[in-house]
């Protein structure tokens, strides 16, 4: 029987909270269409009319050993793919369904050569699972908020056993658990109105996965969604607590932390344009500057954060996908050490050029826009200061002792030259080592 232990909670986060940046990848049959993953409900598309891309999925680019060597190139330290969302589609071979990848003209099992890219590159490996289905029969249809026939009374659930669909969930998620080695995050989504907790049969579930998967991180989605926080946030944790809150499309102001003020896990997860699945005409791309930017947010807030690409209905990656991930590897590869270990530096106020993240007696300064004149560092006593470097290339960075600061003794200031432009435009990093 699983009962949360602080300490054992610690110990599996450790990987996770040093990590900081992950890589989200949803694709499936509703690539195809290329109108988002919800295309089915959105469109209230009866099945009949979807079946159509299943027959067409052949996966004919899809190479996750290239997935992997983007993810890491960019910085991600882990990877979660959609192994099944709630159109019930798997892109695993499951003995409980036919409505799967196997049976397409794909014709094979694309987790377990995802599973096994991953490992190779040294990224750890996260299943995202739904717990909605939509093709399975004892799915709830009429009248659900979510089920693409909910408005279709011919669909009544008179005859539709929702134990049985409890029972097919559980037995697919004990094949992930089983048969693709060790998974590192399983990413659960998601509840709603009643269908949360033990709706999903949860502490089974939970103590399966557990077992069958030792030092498994578990999101919250299973007890909340992206707009709730769960049982761990009220210090009163459920077997099936979430080991991290899960916010989507959104940076809490503050970070997050739990009723008696103990900062928490969390994760935001982000899309690069406006769709989670590919979606043809959406072209709205965030910049790479941008989401830099973001991360950095999410770091000096204590969280993380989860990117990710919707690979066309043939599995590569969208070429404006590709290209943003090259630039924040780019930056990445300068700038990892103020990510990668780091926290919020809650001791110290938020500058207002930019942010700070902290490692230990290390503190990062993330400068977006210059001053005029030396820059203060406000919140660090110049005394204690032990050294201050350019962390891109190592140089130092001389503290100021300029006469038009005298009147501020108490604040330290460093001297960044010169030039009025920044280095790196989008996010030019100092670290700042401090006694212990």
């Amino acid at each position: 029987m699983y009962e949360f232990n602080r300490q054992e909670y610690d110990e599996r986060m450790k990987w996770y909270l040093d990590a900081r940046f992950g890589m989200f990848i949803h694709w499936g049959l509703y690539s195809i269409p290329a109108r988002g993953e919800w295309v089915r409900s959105t469109e209230e598309m009866p099945e009949e009319d979807y079946v159509k891309f299943f027959h067409e999925f052949d996966a004919r680019y899809y190479d996750p050993r290239k997935w992997a060597k983007e993810a890491k190139a960019a910085g991600m330290k882990y990877v979660v793919l959609t192994a099944k969302h709630h159109d019930g589609f798997c892109l695993f071979d499951s003995q409980y369904t036919d409505w799967k990848v196997t049976n397409t003209p794909a014709g094979r099992d694309l987790i377990r050569e995802y599973t096994d890219a991953l490992r190779e590159e040294g990224l750890k490996v996260g299943i995202y699972f739904t717990l909605l289905d939509w093709h399975h029969k004892d799915y709830p249809h009429y009248g659900d908020r979510n089920h693409p026939m909910r408005n279709h009374p011919e669909c009544g659930n008179e005859e539709r056993d929702f134990s049985r669909y409890v029972d097919h969930l559980h037995k697919q998620v004990e094949e992930i658990c089983t048969n693709y080695g060790k998974i590192d995050v399983i990413w659960f989504d998601f509840s709603y109105d009643e269908m949360r907790g033990e709706k999903w049969g949860a502490t089974e579930l939970v103590q399966m996965v557990r077992r069958l998967q030792p030092g498994i991180i578990i999101d919250n989605r299973l007890e909340a969604s992206g707009e709730g926080r769960g049982s761990l946030y009220r210090c009163q944790p459920e077997v099936y607590h979430g080991d991290f809150v899960s916010p989507e499309q959104f940076i809490p102001p503050e970070g997050i932390r739990d009723i008696e003020g103990n900062p928490m896990a969390w994760e935001a997860c982000f899309t690069m344009n406006n769709h989670w699945g590919y979606c043809g005409t959406d072209r709205f791309y965030k910049p790479a500057s941008l989401l830099i930017k973001k991360l950095v947010e999410c770091v000096s807030k204590g969280g993380n954060m989860l990117l990710n690409v919707g690979p066309t209905a043939y599995g590569d990656f969208p070429k404006e996908s590709s290209d943003i991930l090259r630039q924040i590897g780019a930056w990445m590869e300068r700038n990892h050490d103020s990510i990668y270990g780091c926290t919020a530096a809650w001791d110290k106020p938020k500058p207002e050029y930019g942010r700070i993240t902290r490692n230990g007696n290390k503190y990062y300064i993330h400068i977006y826009e210059n001053s005029l004149g030396p820059l203060p560092l406000v919140g660090f006593e110049k005394d204690k200061i032990v050294k201050v470097r350019d962390l891109a290339d190592g140089h130092e960075i001389p503290l100021s002792n300029a006469w038009m600061h005298s009147d501020y003794p108490d604040i330290a200031f460093v001297d960044l030259g010169e030039n009025p432009v920044l280095p790196d435009p989008v996010d030019y990093v100092l670290e700042v080592e401090m006694m212990e």
